[in-house]
């Protein structure tokens, strides 16, 4: 694939050490900073079809290489795409393959356009709270995180932010380090305009959290 091949010819092989000693998962590195890869994938995105971006980012997330996969990510990275189901269909279907934050956060970042583009699609995201995998119950969330950035936002806009944070509610007792961040996380950003709902939810669910999660979660809440 010479798409591959462009991302090989740019490796730091001691990067790419010192990358698979930080992410600790068993696959190929290369060593290449996401800044060059986002610019790689701006150029693979001229002059394609979206048939053509979906086969390359299949393909390339295919390959298991990690710069690769964030490439993939990258290629569906856009506010607009008509039609969007097959771009969201490819982000789900890598949701469950999930291993690790760094990947993770960079489709996440892709299905926050889809999500946003089609709120319907939070029905979907709601099963993965039930996934026995904790990044696929951490994907919800950092998928939906759109939701507490909305300034000024309109009825359906506050009734999907009510019903993801009973989302959270559902998963505060869940232990796992990376959920309890997570939920400290949304909490945070949306309490950089919204502080009431975020101490309103903290009153009735904040001890349920780690002290960490909590701590995070009310670091910029302030009350209107």
């Amino acid at each position: 694939m010479r798409e591959l091949d462009e991302l090989k010819a740019l490796g730091d092989e001691a990067k790419a050490v010192e990358m698979a000693a930080y992410h600790k998962v068993g696959r190929e590195y290369l060593g290449v900073s996401v800044p060059v890869i986002d610019g790689l994938a701006r150029e693979w995105r001229e002059g394609r079809d979206l048939e053509a971006r979906l086969a390359l980012a299949d393909a390339l997330w295919g390959s298991d290489v990690h710069e690769a996969r964030i490439a993939a990510a990258k290629l569906l990275t856009q506010a607009r795409i008509r039609p969007d189901e097959g771009a969201w269909r490819l982000i789900a279907s890598w949701v469950p393959q999930f291993d690790g934050w760094a990947i993770a956060d960079h489709v996440m970042n892709a299905g926050q356009r889809r999500l946003l583009a089609e709120p319907s699609r939070l029905d979907e995201v709601e099963g993965w709270l039930d996934h026995e995998s904790f990044w696929v119950r951490r994907a919800a969330l950092v998928g939906t995180l759109p939701w507490t950035h909305i300034r000024n936002p309109k009825a359906e806009d506050l009734a999907r932010t009510d019903r993801i944070l009973g989302w959270l509610e559902r998963l505060a007792d869940d232990r796992q380090w990376f959920i309890q961040k997570a939920i400290g996380w949304w909490l945070r950003e949306l309490s950089k305009h919204d502080g009431d709902r975020v101490q309103g939810w903290m009153a009735l669910h904040g001890e349920r959290l780690k002290p960490f999660a909590r701590k995070e979660a009310l670091r910029r809440a302030q009350p209107r």
